[in-house]
């Protein structure tokens, strides 16, 4: 008889916890439809709030994905077997519709996408833009293309790098 009460209690329990699994009351909502390929954001068409400037120093270096590397050849021109330094003019976008990265900053060369921010360093680009109170505006810089010559009988990869300050 002393186990009766706590049995019952046993079994009770079961029943509602298997009775609040099979009706399901939280359903999870439907995913939307994907899109039927990669995600790439849109080159808004405001005009830039701000042009930034390192004095030509290039050192923030844009995330290179491999699906850039045609864009960024094509940008990089004719070459021949030296690697490109060709000079062009960045947009950087705050991509606040990113479903991968919530604080992505994605980077435009001649209305094309050619790779975004690191992480941390457009998580510090979107606490620049606030501080001059440009926030989720599209800003831009001068950039290279640089990369692309052969060594070792193969060509290297292409890279986009910015003149800004570094986003430490």
């Amino acid at each position: 008889m002393e186990y009766a009460l706590p049995l019952l209690i046993v079994v009770v329990t079961a029943l509602l916890v298997y009775a609040i699994i099979k009706t399901n009351p939280a359903k999870p909502a439907a995913l939307p439809p994907r899109a039927a390929g990669p995600y790439v954001p849109q080159l808004p068409a405001a005009a830039p709030a701000l042009h930034w400037s390192d004095k030509g120093r290039f050192l923030v270096e844009v995330v290179n994905e491999s699906r850039y590397q045609a864009t960024l050849q094509e940008l990089a021109g004719e070459h021949g077997e030296h690697a490109a330094a060709r000079a062009c003019v960045a947009t950087l976008v705050p991509d606040d519709q990113n479903a991968y990265e919530n604080t992505a900053v994605a980077v435009f060369v001649e209305g094309r996408m050619a790779g975004y921010l690191a992480p941390k360093e457009a998580l510090q680009f979107r606490q620049r833009l606030k501080f001059k109170e440009i926030e989720g505006q599209p800003t831009t810089c001068d950039a290279q293309v640089r990369g692309g010559g052969r060594w070792q009988g193969r060509h290297l990869a292409y890279v986009l790098v910015l003149d800004i300050e570094p986003l430490d």
